[in-house]
């Protein structure tokens, strides 16, 4: 069929990436402005994610954890989303979104706590610009929408950033979220980690649009397409579209092709839906291993490096773990007096009957 004359033109985009899978940078025009000292703590924190996210699986296996939702492969979309970031700026996450809360702020046991079902894993410390995960699809980009609307009434330069996935972009609170960014020009980034599958629904089957970046033509905002596996090239994607919301410029989307390695939760069964070559040929895109490549060739990460790192979050997960399993137990009545400032009439009487 022939296109109309009137019809809106769009074309396919390549993702910005920076390094090649080799550890060279194929692209030094995009290279984020990083002392090495900043280099090595972003490959501090991907491993540590990493070891942090196998020893979360194991914990939920023995019954330790209740819902998980594993990282591994999606390091670079994660710790390179937050590193670009302020520590005024807010981040309203989606379940599977913990790395990026904890390096903000939160503490790890919080977040063993929220997995646990318990309270006290919503309590958001004093000074930590972050949302409970929310376990609605979707919802976090409403709340974020929200939070970057607040921060334009008070004039103050601040962006709010949320995450989802590919599944997350077909939800009506996506458009409605990218709608009013637009009409209203708000300092928000709304990024879309697209790992390939919504669950066990592959990519292929959740839009006929060239990509999720192109969604924001319709929205009236930014879009970019970048290579989520890519740790420096997320930074320097989320620090523009910070720069652009800090600046009056209205909102970003981002699409990050990334892929999950583990399944997309404890309960899932990845053999029914991904081929073994399949995963074998992602395995080479690990974001660890390139960035990796490339802190080795400037001289500035070692193998025994990450066998510290690795140590040190195994002791981490395990000093924090226990501090969640010694929380105090959930009551009624501790549940009730933690929801108001004042409990209500009602509640202290509904308080009394479980007393």
């Amino acid at each position: 069929m022939s296109k109309l004359p009137y019809e809106v033109q769009t074309e396919p985009v390549t993702p910005l990436s920076v390094l090649t899978l080799d550890g060279d940078v194929a692209h030094p025009e995009y290279m984020p402005d990083l002392t090495d000292e900043q280099l090595k703590e972003i490959m501090y924190r991907m491993v540590f994610t990493r070891t942090w996210d196998e020893r979360a699986i194991n914990l939920g296996r023995q019954g330790r954890l209740g819902f998980y939702a594993p990282v591994s492969g999606q390091e670079a979309s994660m710790i390179g989303s937050e590193y670009a970031l302020n520590k005024e700026d807010f981040i309203c996450p989606g379940y599977r979104d913990m790395p990026q809360i904890v390096w903000h702020g939160l503490p790890l046991y919080q977040a063993f706590l929220y997995s646990r079902g318990h309270q006290h894993g919503g309590q958001i410390p004093e000074g930590v610009n972050v949302l409970m995960p929310q376990i609605i699809i979707g919802a976090q980009v409403l709340h974020a929408m929200g939070v970057a609307m607040a921060f334009k009434k008070k004039n103050e330069k601040r962006v709010a950033i949320t995450f989802t996935g590919d599944g997350g972009s077909s939800e009506g609170d996506f458009y409605e979220a990218l709608n009013f960014a637009g009409a209203y020009k708000l300092p928000a980034i709304f990024v879309v980690q697209n790992n390939g599958y919504a669950i066990t629904t592959p990519f292929s089957k959740q839009t006929a649009a060239l990509s999720i970046a192109h969604k924001a033509v319709a929205a009236g905002i930014k879009g970019a397409q970048v290579d989520g596996m890519d740790v420096l090239a997320v930074i320097k994607a989320v620090q523009e579209a910070a720069k652009r919301g800090y600046d009056g410029e209205g909102a970003t989307l981002l699409e990050l092709i990334t892929y999950r390695y583990r399944p997309h939760s404890l309960a899932d069964d990845t053999t029914k839906y991904r081929t073994k070559d399949e995963e074998a040929e992602k395995a080479l895109l690990d974001p660890l291993t390139r960035f990796g490549k490339f802190l080795e060739k400037k001289g500035l990460w070692t193998e025994e490096d990450t066998a510290r790192v690795k140590e040190e979050a195994k002791a981490a997960v395990a000093e924090h773990i226990k501090k969640a399993e010694q929380t105090e137990k959930m009551t009624v009545s501790g549940l009730i007096d933690s929801m108001f400032e004042t409990t209500p009439q009602h509640l202290q009487a509904q308080k009394a009957d479980f007393e």
